[in-house]
């Protein structure tokens, strides 16, 4: 008998699907666009078609209305996919559906909504990714997961409210995130976000540093000439300092 038959149609499981949320102050496509292109500096694959998320928190009381259709098509060309849109006003909610967004709800309690106001943020930032399912490992506690393994090119992994500690190198094209700060006991290669809701005192640790990208909070920095030879071959750690991210060497206060 045929092996299709015992085939379900579809199954549905628990995935990583890892987003960036795109924080727009402005809807004024020519300023993001002008932002955009400050912040890839010409990389043509600074963003990987991540899905994105578009938060309008910080749009000023009384902006020009969005342009919804022309934002979308601004992520695009350079190569954020966008899938919702969060901090949404309900008046919003019908020409978002109708531009095959979803709606995210936003998650702060009420009460703090009520009492703190939206604090303008840049236009538009590649802020903290924002995860949809962990991805699978090994917690060692509440507070760490624990990979083995190596992180392979395509790869994610995402340790959700906790550190990642990773013993087995890091490839390049590989994609590890945590809510935490970031250990890795061998070659860091690939991309690194660490304090990925936002946790801006997470930092990334390696015993040998090579990364294509790091984060911190949202907070980028790319290496397309080369990870700072001084630090490239000893165990260095990785920090934000204000909106700066900094490079130190693990023993001493030298920093890149």
């Amino acid at each position: 008998m045929s092996k299709s038959l015992f085939q379900k149609p579809i199954e549905i499981k628990i995935s990583t699907v890892v987003a960036v949320s795109a924080i727009l102050s402005t809807p004024d496509r020519l300023a993001l666009d002008a932002a955009l292109a400050e912040m890839t500096g010409g990389t043509t694959d600074f963003f990987e078609d991540d899905l994105t998320v578009i938060d309008v928190a910080a749009l000023p009381a009384g902006s020009a209305p969005i342009d919804w259709a022309g934002i979308i098509a601004l992520l695009k060309k350079y190569r954020l996919n966008p899938v919702a849109v969060r901090n949404a006003p309900p008046s919003m909610a019908a020409e978002i559906a109708a531009h095959g967004l979803s709606i995210e709800t936003a998650t702060r309690p009420r009460d703090e909504q009520e009492a703190a106001p939206a604090k303008p943020a840049p236009a538009p930032a590649a802020a903290a990714p924002v995860p949809a399912a962990p991805a699978e490992g090994f917690p060692g506690n509440a507070g760490v997961m624990i990979i083995d393994t190596p992180v392979r090119a395509g790869q994610r992994i995402y340790a959700r409210g906790c550190d990642l500690i990773i013993t087995a190198v890091v490839n390049n094209g590989a994609e590890i995130i945590a809510d935490g700060s970031i250990h890795v006991y061998n070659t860091l290669n690939g991309r690194a976000l660490a304090g990925a809701s936002g946790n801006r005192d997470a930092r990334i640790f390696a015993m040998t540093m090579s990364p294509e990208l790091v984060s911190i909070a949202g907070v980028y920095r790319t290496f397309e000439d080369g990870f700072p030879a001084e630090y490239a071959r000893s165990p260095a750690q990785i920090r934000l300092v204000g909106d700066r991210i900094d490079i130190l060497s693990v023993n001493s206060a030298n920093r890149a």
